[in-house]
């Protein structure tokens, strides 16, 4: 599908008002270190072998006592093991997961980012202007589970396939667009960075860069390509795609914009009435042009 019409400056000048406003996104150098190494190469699909021009991890260093003294971080945490990683496997949501779920959204909500995007869209006529309302909104968009694989039962939610990844028939990996469930699972040993990938020579990404485009396996499955923020708060992702998604009744819809430094492709589908997966491409930086 072709871009609305070049950059959305209407979405773009709400981003970066929610982009001011995120306190709690990370200071690159200061609350973590990342290291973007070599650049990655290609991938066929399907293949699970890739050259690694990465010998250490992306992540060298992240303040963990600061993401755990952060209330929507720390609620973020909690919910990335509720999930089956495989498709096809029913998903089975306990209490207190259910529990983990509604903390998370109720401390994202009394962030300035989230309260900035409730108001954009109750002015779009998108969202109630009660808040409780909202949360149900969210709520279905994000947790509600559905059939992502048809063989089985609701074994998928956006939330899982945005920020926790999951596999297909344990064939490929899909989602995992998070840049903590990334560093967590890098952690433990179960993620291997591979490399950045760019388009041209000029593209090559710096370590103060707040998007990145990777190419990493997880649990020996390859990711030939994938994007994702660096350091931006779960409540700006969150608060984005919503906004996004909300503002268009596309299956996929690709929006234009300008935030900060970067001139990025936001992209979502949908699933029904909840998301499918969203993630950020960068086009360009300004640091760079």
């Amino acid at each position: 599908m072709a871009y609305r019409h070049g950059v959305d400056e209407e979405i773009s000048a709400v981003l970066n008002e929610m982009w001011n406003l995120d306190a709690n996104r990370l200071k690159p150098g200061k609350d973590y270190t990342i290291s973007v190494q070599g650049r990655a190469g290609y991938v066929a699909r399907g293949s699970n072998q890739a050259r690694d021009r990465a010998r250490a991890s992306l992540f060298s260093y992240v303040d963990e006592d600061k993401l755990r003294s952060i209330e929507t971080y720390a609620h973020f945490v909690n919910l990335l093991d509720n999930y089956e990683m495989s498709t096809g496997v029913s998903e089975t949501v306990t209490s207190q997961e259910r529990m983990e779920n509604h903390l998370f959204l109720d401390a994202i909500l009394q962030t300035e980012v989230m309260k900035c995007a409730h108001r954009y869209l109750v002015k779009k006529g998108q969202a109630s202007s009660d808040v409780e309302q909202f949360k149900k909104q969210l709520f279905d968009i994000w947790f509600r589970l559905y059939h992502r694989d048809r063989s089985g039962g609701e074994d998928s939610c956006g939330f899982e396939h945005v920020f926790v990844g999951e596999t297909k028939h344990g064939k490929e990996i899909m989602g995992l667009h998070n840049w903590v469930q990334f560093y967590l699972q890098e952690k433990h040993g179960h993620v291997d960075y591979k490399g950045y990938r760019a388009r041209g020579n000029k593209d090559t990404p710096d370590e103060d860069d707040h998007v990145l485009t990777l190419q990493f396996s997880w649990k020996d499955l390859v990711k030939p390509m994938g994007s994702s923020f660096i350091g931006v708060s779960p409540e700006f992702e969150v608060a984005l795609y919503t906004l996004v998604f909300l503002t268009s009744d596309e299956k996929v819809t690709k929006v234009l914009v300008k935030v900060d430094e970067y001139l990025l492709e936001v992209v979502v589908c949908r699933y029904g009435f909840s998301i499918g997966t969203s993630y950020p491409k960068m086009l360009s930086s300004n640091n760079r042009d």
